[in-house]
């Protein structure tokens, strides 16, 4: 890393009605250096990386890369000074091949033909340079996730990119896949490329990054060297006030209250499943991905149904074979993909949250708008949705406050017992400790919560028992006195 300025913002404001994004943030990023932008959602962290990607125009500022000052920047002048973005969303064409897609909108011709041969030959180059090990004649749609950011920084290294910025890179990805993307992040710095790296695990942070820039509600806060920081300092800056504990205490009382037991569960690619789940308790699903943890869910929720075995709710036989009998029964689902499968983005908090009361809030064909109101207020005041109003689009929220609209709509309907799968994907850390409060005044009501988390400290911090699937099968059970991240590893990868 050089002292060199790579990138130099200089007092970019961007207003927007009512709402000022950015407020007068100056910051120097240098030439090969890995920067992490830490925050909330809702910080600004997306729309200044929008902004020097040209994809946002500032209402006001310059921003200077390599010693060249724009009032604003075009995409193609972002591309042009080097500037390269991976968001979370690739922007790969499934049907074409890695060839292909890295040289989309920009193929290397030979006269009036494309010149394929050129094209293969510098992906391989780029493959080589990076230590990926992917035929370029594969076709997107045929690698798995993590391949295919591989594909997008290669893209971005082929088009001589020197500014490489990643909007949590991570999420999708495993534990192997993320040491991967370490590794070619790595190798890249070491070349020159400089990195600007958002995420949501500070232990990331800690680990890849040379400095941090903090952001709160659109303003820079600080921007200090990471080995003069720790993780208590950086939470206490980016929500701008302390966290007492990072997982709320609750103590489960021993109870002879049932409320699921399964028995010999199978299909969906389980084999066997037998576990039981008490009032005001939460049970961990723990396992590597693909050892059958979603897929147990989607069973418990109807959307696949079971092959054999049998499913009872406070003690009564439950025949699941569609998500309207899990309702009924009394089991409600907060999915892992809340924006594909949760939240209807573009209906409002409202419409969200009353849905599914629909039937017992209307009378024929009207609904009861006074009773309707009353309940979506209630929710949104217990869960502390962060909104003006219930009017406000779903698609407008902050990730924490999405995943908040899906828990309340399903509360609304007084479930027996909650699934939550990884319920804290993707949710930063204020937000996601009052998820953990939440979770944990339901077990206090009596309420039964199974947590599926890939998340070892979650796993652990929040969970009064823990079972480990792999492969489809129970391998393994905790009591909270006996929880080890190590032991939970063996369990998850039994041969």
């Amino acid at each position: 890393m050089s002292n060199r300025a790579i990138i130099q913002l200089s007092h970019i404001t961007k207003q927007y009605p009512g709402v000022v994004a950015l407020d007068d943030i100056s910051l120097e990023i240098r030439e090969g250096e890995i920067l992490a932008l830490a925050g909330e959602n809702g910080a600004g962290k997306s729309t200044l990386i929008k902004t020097i990607a040209g994809a946002i125009t500032p209402s006001s500022g310059t921003i200077g890369i390599n010693n060249r000052e724009y009032g604003s920047l075009s995409p193609a002048q972002a591309r042009e000074a080097g500037v390269s973005v991976i968001y979370q969303e690739f922007n790969l064409v499934n049907e074409l091949s890695v060839t292909d897609n890295i040289f989309l909108g920009e193929y290397k011709m030979k006269g009036l033909v494309l010149d394929k041969k050129a094209m293969r030959r510098k992906t391989e180059e780029v493959f080589r340079q990076l230590d990926i090990h992917i035929s370029p004649d594969t076709l997107v749609k045929d690698l798995s996730v993590a391949y295919q950011q591989m594909v997008e920084i290669a893209k971005a290294i082929a088009k001589n990119a020197k500014i490489l910025i990643m909007d949590e890179p991570s999420a999708p990805l495993t534990g192997q896949e993320v040491e991967n993307m370490f590794r070619v992040v790595s190798t890249l710095k070491k070349a020159g490329v400089t990195f600007i790296y958002i995420t949501h695990r500070l232990e990331e942070i800690f680990r890849i990054s040379d400095r941090i820039a903090v952001m709160r509600d659109g303003k820079l806060i600080t921007v200090r060297n990471t080995k003069d920081i720790n993780e208590d300092e950086l939470v206490r800056l980016m929500i701008g006030r302390e966290l007492t504990g990072t997982y709320p205490k609750h103590e489960m009382k021993e109870t002879d209250d049932i409320v699921l037991k399964i028995d010999g569960l199978t299909g969906n690619g389980l084999k066997d499943i037998s576990l039981e789940v008490r009032k005001g308790e939460i049970l961990g699903i723990g396992g590597l991905v693909g050892a059958g943890r979603t897929e147990l869910a989607e069973m418990l929720f109807g959307i696949v149904h079971p092959e054999r075995g049998s499913i009872a709710v406070n003690g009564k036989p439950v025949s699941i074979q569609k998500p309207l009998d899990a309702i009924r029964s009394g089991i409600a689902l907060v999915p892992e993909d809340r924006k594909r499968h949760g939240a209807l983005l573009h209906l409002s908090i409202q419409q969200n949250i009353s849905i599914p009361s629909l039937p017992g809030l209307s009378k024929m064909t009207f609904i009861h708008s006074g009773r309707e109101q009353k309940l979506v207020d209630q929710y949104m005041k217990a869960l502390r949705i962060k909104a003006p109003d219930s009017r406000q689009l779903v698609k407008n929220l902050s990730g924490g406050n999405q995943q908040k609209v899906v828990l309340a709509k399903w509360l609304a309907m007084e479930p027996d017992l909650i699934l939550f799968d990884e319920p804290t994907r993707g949710i930063d850390i204020g937000a996601k400790f009052e998820i953990y409060q939440i979770m944990t005044e339901l077990v206090k009501k009596g309420k039964a919560i199974i947590m599926i988390s890939s998340e070892m400290p979650e796993l652990i911090g929040m969970s009064d028992r823990i079972v480990i699937l792999r492969n489809g099968r129970l391998t393994g059970y905790l009591k909270k006195g006996e929880f080890d991240q190590e032991q939970i590893m063996r369990y998850a990868s039994l041969s």
